[in-house]
């Protein structure tokens, strides 16, 4: 691929530029689909969900408005006219629907100082609410300054969607303006030179916009979600970046050893691009796991960041050989002085980490155990993880507006924010049977003192489908709430609505999903952490035909995710430094963040892994020692790892910054092991677990020894450089010389 582009450097770079152009252009115009409620959750609740989609009908978007006075009652005539006065200004809006007064439901706090107007906003689906809502917010607004005196603030399922709709854009595009600079500017200091270090920041933004045409086009098939719009950005910058500057480095190196260009660019494509190429299937691998939750979120996260990183893969060993053929010395124009003159010659290794590497390797035994019980110290606090669905006010930062109008409600009106419905769906719904159990369901949800009213019905005649909303006691995700819910589907369903022959009645709503999310989750994670291990470690055995090789990246892996959670459960549970973050100790932490990290980072981790063994092999098959090999391999590596590791742990640390909860929890995790990959792991228990190997490091039993042979061939010289490489047919390929 290497030699083909660099032979055909016009149709590759202009190729890739159509590629491009065509692909966004397509998806742009093909709009994407988004995942449904129905598709979105498991359980009960995905049940719920297609029960309402078959019968067309939509679950409208409800809100409520908070009228409350520290002098007045609900019972003063200045408070009813506080309240009419709402109902008139949202119904004036023609955004909503019929408004429920409080003193018709009964929604009046037990001081007699609260009472909240219910109703639903308009639109077909929650897109649709949300951009209705807005007219409804301002209306309210407007009272609220009529009315200095009482506390009048809006606070629902479609306010809480516009804020969310709003903040993910402005994350989304603070994201890109912080990473992609801050990635330019890492590259600055590793190459010194402006146009190397823009030549992967380009590469690595124009796979993410291919990728989200790609995704865009396929979302007819594969729904796709904002998570999987935000998941490809984080992973796309930092891979495509990293697999650039594996290449570029190993060019650059390969010059300034004193190779012509097209030597130069044939080494690196034999060596760094093949590195790139078994990272990317390994972390196109380890993605292809998440299917196997059965969660359509997942399943869009999954395959936008499978194409994204197929994309990076494809332009790093295509259209960067043939820039770098281009431009020949030409990569390093714009020299920075300063930062030119820091850059050490390649294969010297910094002073910094060749202070490490020396008494990891005069003493490998009590480096390992120092690191490794290091790892396992950071690791000890997933003992104590505990995972939820992050309700609205534990996703949101603190001090927001939204968050507090949702606590003043739940002061005044103590109970789960959002009840708990029971979609009934039966052969005839106005029948007097189905007529009494629904009554029944009522009463008997309110006996059992863990449910509370009013209790709301709703009949879909037509469609034989009614819709009972019964509130819950709890905050919505503590075990009251869970209790309550338990109670709801195993005693009181079965026992009213239940024993009417022909009917189902699954049980939805916030409460619901989380419990039932949760259960997925934990269904799902034997599974998925079997398949990504088992191919992980197929895929270290077929690339390096050695057993130990890969026994030792899957559980140097694990100690690194190990690790990743631990300071989750450390920061976001027990709020353990998370002020250093903009962020409180939630208590929990966000039930996919664990899974979705695993996953990720068994395939981001092996970016370093291959790169760091790879050329310890290399060094090998040229005749040096293990030991020796070990000490050029990690020596000469380390400043590439480095500058990679500070690119993926800046982007996710962007992330960390964000305002959505199980945005920061993602970009944290990842960027703390991607931080401890990069520096315990591979400078530190990698050389010490390989150096106390020794020769076994390449060990394959005889029966093993038909798996195909896809490695690297060797590099021939000495145990200096890489001379001799320039000589080699097997590599270089005919013509090179020439």
């Amino acid at each position: 691929m290497g030699a083909w582009s660099a032979r055909h450097r016009k149709t590759a770079v202009f190729g890739w530029l159509l590629f491009v152009v065509i692909v966004s252009f397509l998806g742009g115009a093909h709009g994407s689909d988004k995942v449904t409620d129905a598709e979105s959750m498991p359980g009960q609740v995905a049940r719920a969900a297609r029960i309402l989609d078959d019968a067309g009908l939509k679950s409208p978007a409800g809100e409520t408005v908070l009228v409350q006075s520290s002098a007045l009652t609900v019972d003063d005539p200045a408070f009813r006219a506080a309240v009419d006065q709402v109902s008139a200004a949202v119904l004036a809006t023609g955004r909503t629907g019929e408004a429920h007064s409080p003193y018709d439901t009964g929604a009046l706090s037990a001081d007699r100082h609260s009472a909240l107007l219910q109703f639903t906003v308009n639109g077909e689906d929650r897109e649709a609410a949300v951009a209705n809502v807005p007219a409804v917010m301002d209306a309210v607004a407007g009272v609220q300054r009529q009315h200095a005196d009482f506390v009048i603030e809006e606070y629902g399922e479609a306010s809480a969607g516009k804020w969310f709709s709003d903040q993910f854009k402005d994350d989304f595009a603070r994201a890109e303006w912080t990473a992609v600079p801050l990635a330019l500017g890492i590259l600055l200091v590793a190459f010194g030179a402006v146009v190397a270090a823009v030549l992967p920041v380009v590469l690595a933004i124009t796979a993410f916009v291919a990728a989200g045409g790609l995704v865009a086009l396929s979302s007819g098939l594969l729904h796709t979600s904002d998570d999987a719009s935000s998941v490809m950005l984080l992973v796309g910058l930092a891979v495509g970046v990293d697999y650039c500057l594996f290449y570029l480095r190993r060019e650059r190196e390969e010059r300034a050893a004193g190779r012509d260009r097209a030597t130069a660019l044939r080494i690196a494509a034999a060596t760094s691009g093949r590195a790139v190429l078994v990272s990317g299937v390994t972390v196109v691998v380890a993605m292809a796991g998440m299917f196997l939750t059965g969660i359509a979120d997942f399943r869009a996260m999954s395959f936008a960041t499978i194409v994204v990183v197929v994309t990076a893969v494809l332009g790093s060993l295509t259209v960067l050989p043939a820039l770098l053929s281009m431009l020949g010395d030409r990569v390093e124009k714009g020299r920075l002085p300063f930062l030119h003159r820091l850059r050490r010659e390649a294969g010297q290794g910094s002073r910094f980490w060749n202070a490490v590497l020396t008494p990891v390797l005069r003493r490998p035994l009590a480096a390992a155990a120092l690191a490794t019980g290091v790892l396992l110290a950071i690791a000890a606090p997933l003992l104590t993880m505990h995972t939820a669905n992050l309700t609205f006010q534990q996703q949101l930062p603190k001090g927001n507006a939204l968050v507090a109008t949702s606590q003043r409600v739940e002061a005044a009106f103590p109970g789960s924010p959002s009840p708990a419905t029971v979609v009934v769906k039966a052969r005839d719904i106005t029948s007097p049977e189905m007529t009494a159990a629904l009554a029944e369901l009522q009463s008997r949800a309110l006996a059992t003192g863990r449910m509370h009213g009013p209790t709301e019905v709703t009949v879909h005649a037509e469609q034989n489908v009614a819709t009972v909303d019964i509130p819950l006691y709890g905050s919505g995700n503590d075990e009251t709430s869970a209790a309550a819910l338990k109670a709801l589907r195993e005693e009181v369903v079965p026992a009213t609505v239940g024993k009417v022959p022909g009917t189902e009645a699954p049980v939805t709503g916030s409460t619901a999903g989380s419990v039932d999310f949760n259960r997925q989750m934990s269904d799902s994670m034997l599974p998925v952490f079997g398949f990504v291990v088992a191919f992980a470690f197929l895929l270290m055995l077929l690339s390096f035909r050695s057993l130990s090789v890969a026994v030792t990246a899957v559980l140097l892996n694990l100690l690194s995710v190990g690790a990743a959670y631990g300071v989750l459960a450390l920061v976001f549970q027990h709020g353990v430094g998370a002020s250093l973050i903009g962020t409180a100790g939630v208590g929990a932490v966000e039930s996919w963040v664990p899974l979705f990290l695993f996953v990720i980072l068994f395939g981001l981790s092996m970016d370093y892994h291959v790169f760091v063994v790879s050329r310890i092999k290399e060094a090998r098959d040229r005749g040096m020692d293990t030991r020796a090999a070990v000490a050029h391999g990690i020596r000469t590596t380390a400043g590439v790892v480095t500058s990679a590791a500070v690119i993926m742990v800046g982007v996710f640390s962007v992330f960390g910054t964000l305002s959505m909860q199980s945005m920061k929890q993602m970009g944290v995790g990842l960027a703390v092991a991607v931080l401890i990959d990069a520096t315990i792991i591979r400078a530190v228990l990698l050389p010490a677990v390989m150096t106390l190997l020794g020769e076994r490091n390449w060990y394959l039993p005889r029966w093993l020894h038909w798996l195909p042979r896809i490695e690297a061939e060797g590099l021939p010289g000495g145990a200096e450089g890489t001379e001799g490489a320039a000589h080699d047919p097997r590599l270089l390929g005919a013509g090179a010389h020439r």
